[in-house]
């Protein structure tokens, strides 16, 4: 068999090419600080900015004008307390922004609410913590993670993300969601969500690194997955599917498409992948010192996720894509 006749010739290529990554498939994350003007670029993540009050559907406006159909948005509130009380205020950061976005822009830009307490709390873990454990106390986190997932759904939330790593959540959603009129509203779930090196940028962007002390954890594995475990990876996409997830997610990206690609062909469920800030740092780092091409790294990277059975991709790399096309 000769393979190379159909890599001689550009459109024949192009032609005969399996996969391809396009704006619609992508999904650019947002970072909300309260009481803050103008855009602070993160300083481990180029390119990136946590936005003010002021400045943030600026950013979407040029989001939707490249061809960007979806955010997700972090809120970065000015008061932090014990249980993140901020996330679950009708009026509190997160509600209050949805509610403009949706005012102003309406259809044109799909809201994906990240909804968790890492960003909310002053101890930085992902809900209510129980100091004997020293982990996040599931049951008491699930009350309050279904009182914030009313909040986002009466504030005008398109979808719902549920990244806290907490056992049932989604079916505690889902009855919550459904009891109260929003049954048409999907939860996005991170499903397979791994206890990563690869977050680290992220913290600094969300102003959320989990604290330590005698009675909170050292770090968040206790409730994030092993990322040795294969087959518990593919167990917790298949259960939150089967408590009624509408679309699965495999967090991070670059070092789990193994893992994509098991669940996707274990589930057939739509599949989102995180393209996280660790990832996306290494690459923009190397670019910066002309060790690589950025963008064609890029669009190797964001392919590579869609052959491993993503349907959609959170990444920061989502404007820099969206202007080549342009």
């Amino acid at each position: 068999m000769n393979f190379r006749r159909l890599r001689l010739n550009e459109n024949l290529r192009d032609l005969v090419r399996e996969t391809s990554v396009t704006t619609d498939d992508l999904i650019m994350p947002i970072f909300i600080k309260e009481n803050f003007l103008g855009k602070n670029e993160v300083s481990s993540m180029p390119g990136i900015y946590q936005f003010g009050e002021d400045s943030y559907l600026d950013e979407i406006e040029e989001l939707i004008s490249l061809g960007i159909k979806a955010v997700i948005i972090f809120g970065i509130p000015e008061l932090k307390d014990s249980c993140g009380s901020d996330a679950l205020d009708e009026n509190g950061l997160i509600a209050r922004s949805v509610r403009k976005i949706k005012e102003k822009f309406g259809d044109k830009i799909l809201v994906i609410t990240d909804l968790c307490f890492c960003e909310y709390t002053d101890h930085g873990h992902c809900g209510i913590i129980n100091p004997k454990l020293k982990t996040v106390d599931n049951e008491a986190t699930l009350k309050i993670s279904a009182k914030q997932a009313l909040v986002h759904a009466a504030a005008g939330a398109d979808i719902i993300a549920p990244s806290g790593m907490m056992d049932n959540i989604i079916s505690t959603l889902r009855e919550a969601l459904d009891n109260n009129g929003y049954s048409h509203i999907p939860i996005m779930s991170y499903s397979t969500k791994f206890a990563s090196s690869f977050y680290g940028p992220f913290r600094d962007a969300a102003e959320s690194a989990p604290s330590e002390s005698e009675h909170l954890p050292k770090n968040r594995k206790s409730y994030q997955m092993d990322y040795a475990n294969r087959n518990e990876a593919i167990r917790e996409s298949i259960e939150d599917m089967n408590q009624g997830a509408d679309i699965l997610m495999v967090k991070p990206a670059l070092s789990f498409m193994d893992i994509v690609r098991e669940i996707k062909d274990a589930t057939k469920m739509p599949m989102c992948v995180y393209n996280v800030s660790g990832e996306y740092s290494m690459v923009k780092a190397a670019a910066n010192n002309g060790w690589i091409d950025y963008n064609s790294m890029m669009i190797e990277i964001l392919t590579s996720f869609k052959r491993a059975g993503a349907d959609m991709i959170i990444t920061y790399h989502a404007k820099d894509f969206a202007k080549l096309e342009k």
